[in-house]
This record gives C-alpha cells, sequence and structure tokens, in this order.
C-alpha cells in the first residue's frame, strides 16, 4: 500500500470545490450547444412503440443504468443490456419497436460497437449519447446527443467525472423531455412508486385512513351537552358531529370547544340545560370520502385544526380522521 501524505484540509477544500465548478461548467457549456439533435432523439423514442434499451460500458454503464431506471420511473418504458452481455445471448432482449441508447464518452468501446451492426441490420434507431460525434458509436448513430467536456475534473484529466456528470444530467434532459411530451403527471409518477413518501401521498384516499362506522362520533342535535361530553371520551377523536336524522352534518363540537364553554360560564352557569344544537359549530369543515389524505391535510393546516368530519357526495356523515389518522398512514 503507498505511502499516504499528510491530510491538507484546505487542499481538498479547493479540490471539490474545483471538481464542483469543471463539472457545472461541463453542464452550462453542454446546455448552450442543444439543438434540434435533442429534440430529433425525443421525437425517436415517442414514435417507437417498443422500450428505450440503454447500453454502455463501465462508468458509461453505470450512468446509463440510471437513466434506464429514471425514464422508466417517468413514463418511457426502458431497460438496461449490458454490450458485453448482450455479445453472448442478450442481444435478444432487444426487438423491432426499440429504440437503443448508446453511451460512450469516447464512442469506441469495443464490447459496444461491434453491436452496432447488429443493431442497424434489426432496423432498430440509435441514439448515441457520446463525447466524439465523429466517434464509430457516432457514425453509426440515427441520432447524436452531444456529450463532449473539455476537460476531466480529476487533476490528471484521466477519471470520468465531468464526462460521466455531462452524461448523467443529459439522460435527465431527455427524461424529461420525454415526460413532458407524454403528458406525465404526479400522480402517475406515484403511481410507479407506490412505496414511496410520494406514492403514499398521492394514492392514499381520505376513505382509506378514516374512522367509519360505530367509530364515528355523533349525536342528535337535541343530546345534552353530558352526552356530547361521553361521545367524545368514547371515541377518542376529541370532538363530535352533531347530524340529522338522516345524517347531514350539522355541526360539530370539539373538546376545545367544551374548555372555552366552561371558562365562559364559570362558577354561576348552569351547563346541564344546553344541548348539542346550542353549543356546536354549525357548517364545519368536512372532506369527501374520495378525496386524496394529502388534502384532508392540507385543509386540517389550512384551518389550524386537528379533526376532520367525512362526507359522501350527498352530504351525508360517513367517516371521521384526526392528523393522527394520516400520521399513522405516513401521509403527513
Amino acid at each position: 500500500m503507498s505511502h499516504t501524505p499528510d491530510f491538507d484540509p484546505a487542499r481538498a477544500l479547493a479540490l471539490a470545490r474545483d471538481t464542483l465548478g469543471i463539472e457545472a461548467d461541463a453542464i452550462v457549456a453542454m446546455s448552450e450547444r442543444l439543438d434540434e439533435r435533442f429534440a430529433g432523439a425525443v421525437q425517436r423514442v415517442l414514435q417507437s412503440p417498443g422500450r428505450v434499451v440503454v447500453m454502455g460500458m463501465g462508468k458509461s454503464g453505470h450512468v446509463g443504468r440510471k437513466i434506464a431506471a429514471t425514464l422508466a420511473s417517468t413514463g418511457t418504458p426502458a431497460m438496461f443490456v449490458h454490450p458485453a452481455e448482450a455479445s453472448h445471448g442478450d442481444l435478444g432482449m432487444i426487438t423491432v419497436g426499440d429504440v437503443v441508447l448508446g453511451i460512450s464518452n469516447s464512442g469506441e468501446s469495443e464490447e459496444l460497437t461491434v453491436l452496432l451492426p447488429l443493431i442497424k441490420r434489426m432496423g432498430v434507431p440509435l441514439v448515441a449519447l457520446t463525447g466524439r460525434s465523429d466517434s464509430t458509436l457516432g457514425r453509426h448513430a440515427d441520432v447524436v446527443l452531444d456529450a463532449s467536456v473539455s476537460k476531466e475534473a480529476c487533476p490528471h484529466n484521466l477519471a470520468p467525472t465531468a464526462s460521466t456528470t455531462a452524461q448523467l444530467a443529459l439522460g435527465d434532459a431527455l427524461a424529461m423531455a420525454l415526460l413532458d411530451a407524454r403528458g406525465f403527471r404526479a400522480d402517475d409518477f406515484a403511481r410507479s412508486h407506490p412505496g414511496g413518501a410520494l406514492g403514499r401521498k398521492l394514492l392514499t384516499h381520505v376513505s382509506d385512513v378514516m374512522r367509519s362506522g360505530t367509530d364515528v362520533p355523533r349525536v342528535a342535535p337535541e343530546a345534552e351537552l353530558m352526552v356530547l361530553m361521553r361521545e367524545i371520551s368514547a371515541k377518542g377523536l376529541g370532538m363530535t358531529a352533531v347530524t340529522a336524522d338522516d345524517g347531514r352534518v350539522l355541526g360539530i363540537f370539539t373538546d376545545g370547544d367544551l374548555r372555552r364553554l366552561i371558562e365562559r360560564a364559570g362558577d354561576g352557569g348552569d351547563l346541564r340545560t344546553l344541548t348539542a344544537r346550542d353549543v356546536m359549530h354549525a357548517s364545519p369543515h368536512t372532506v369527501r370520502e374520495g378525496a386524496l389524505a394529502v388534502e384532508a391535510a392540507g385543509l386540517m393546516e389550512a384551518s389550524r385544526i386537528t379533526s376532520l368530519l367525512v362526507v359522501d357526495d350527498g352530504g351525508l356523515l360517513v367517516g371521521a380522521l384526526n392528523s393522527n389518522d394520516l400520521m399513522r398512514a405516513k401521509v403527513i
């Protein structure tokens, strides 16, 4: 193992800043070079009924895997095929209707270039993402995306750094252009990420997390105050709905309302004569059972409340939920 010199924190910080600056400059320069060829690549993919088959060796292969994953999660079916494995049978994964996205900074990766005549013979469009448009890969491609960089961030100008960053950024740009062209929405993204936080927020509905049936606190408008207090305590939601005989929501009464009522009454008031109709808040905030749970969370936050009554399309009470229900569902 080679001798490790004394660590210089200032030099490490300076090299880190140089690296970020070089890579940022490479992306800006690439952005300024973008032309109609990029739009042509987007159009090729949109016109193809199959998948985008991404191929690349070494560091370009690692970038290619990420690009394929980004495409697949944003509405463009895609997969990564290793060029070396393609020469030993995996080329059969490419079918008519697909588009091949070949990634190579030099454009001369032997494992990739040896496949190009076969890909062309299949009639599969080839999009090259390369640092050399005049390379073997560039000459065989139907569309060339220029990912060239003036220098690597590596102090020796050897390790792929700025070039792989440029490839990754250009792949993201391609994915975003395709996303927009396909009209891919946030809920589409959530459906391909059901296990993630966004999936939970955009796929969880109020009906999935609300209390229902006998778990929903409710009283009639003629109910005495003691009945309201018992219902609030029994159901554990810190409130109760006040409903008409047909289930329409007339009002709501919370434990906070109860505390304020007692404070106002003082020692001289007789609260036993009060009914639910006397103390309820009429026309309370409600949410539809088919609404997204994240909408309920937003309404709670905007209104500074912790509980909501849930109604159906006819305005009848069907459920209730509070912020704890939303937290358990990891919506908030």
